[in-house]
């Protein structure tokens, strides 16, 4: 999933990003949206009139080449670019497909860094645990071609600016870039605000094993403390009440019933949520890190 906030957000993020205010309209965002197989994943897009950037790139390539239909449909400009929000595979994983169309790709360099130790991870959980893909078919892993270090501008052939910005702090992955479509102040978040849709409670995946940090989370973009903090001591009380059962967590045997539990439990609490899946396969970062 990816979350676009208005202007409105913007008014509270330009401080924290160093960025001036929004101009007049000029081009045109459009946003492409997988079903569940591929996470309920936004691609949003990005129309000068004369390029095409999006920005993230799907889970698999069908749905990259799905998304890439939608965009030639609904614009008349080429892609040119594809803009990687942060190093989870909803976001990646059709890059290789991209770049066969001549499709140019950045991020920054912490979050290309991250990339291939996530795809290894990930690849291992959906081959060998879920079972979903084999060795084969599991999407080929290709990094961004381009990086950038803190923040940078890109220019639109229209004359028009992007201004991404890596942020200090952590949020759904490890590492995270957001983007600002300069003449409009749309910003768009990658997966750091989910508007009454349950978010990936993973963490990122650092070092092998997944490193959630709600904290930095809420430092890195201050519209979601209400949710994450009341997710937190959700899972507090969850542990505090199996006692010394705790250690089925740990447990792959025994552990999807609890997984399975918490989300009905989040759903109770977030009756107006969507995608409560997501924390089925997500919790368990969270849940890992409060057993050390």
């Amino acid at each position: 999933m990816t979350s676009i906030l208005k202007n409105m957000l913007w008014t509270a993020a330009a401080a924290l990003l160093g960025l001036g205010t929004a101009n007049a309209y000029a081009g045109q965002l459009g946003v492409y949206t997988s079903d569940a197989n591929g996470f309920d994943t936004h691609t949003f897009y990005y129309d000068d009139g004369q390029e095409v950037t999006l920005i993230d790139a799907q889970f698999v390539p069908a749905l990259t080449q799905a998304m890439v239909e939608q965009v030639k449909k609904e614009t008349r400009s080429p892609i040119t670019r594809v803009i990687v929000t942060h190093p989870n595979p909803d976001k990646f994983n059709g890059l290789a497909y991209l770049h066969t169309l001549g499709v140019e790709s950045i991020s920054s360099r912490a979050v290309a860094e991250a990339m291939p130790g996530v795809h290894e991870y990930k690849k291992y959980y959906m081959v060998n645990i879920a079972k979903s893909f084999t060795a084969e078919s599991y999407p080929k892993f290709e990094n961004v071609k381009t990086t950038f270090s803190d923040a940078t501008k890109i220019k639109l052939k229209s004359g028009e600016t992007l201004s991404l910005i890596e942020l200090k702090n952590p949020g759904v992955s490890s590492k995270q870039v957001v983007v600002r479509i300069d003449k409009t102040g749309d910003l768009i978040v990658g997966d750091l605000v989910h508007h009454h849709a349950h978010a990936w409670i993973e963490g990122g995946i650092v070092n092998g094993k997944p490193r959630p940090d709600l904290a930095k989370w809420v430092a890195a973009l201050g519209e979601l403390p209400a949710y994450l903090n009341q997710a937190n001591a959700l899972v507090d009380k969850y542990l505090a009440e199996l006692g010394d059962r705790k250690k089925e967590l740990a447990d792959p045997a025994t552990s999807n019933a609890h997984h399975q539990e918490l989300q009905k439990r989040f759903a109770a609490a977030f009756p107006n949520y969507r995608l409560p899946y997501m924390i089925g396969y997500s919790v368990y970062g969270l849940v890992a890190s409060k057993l050390k």
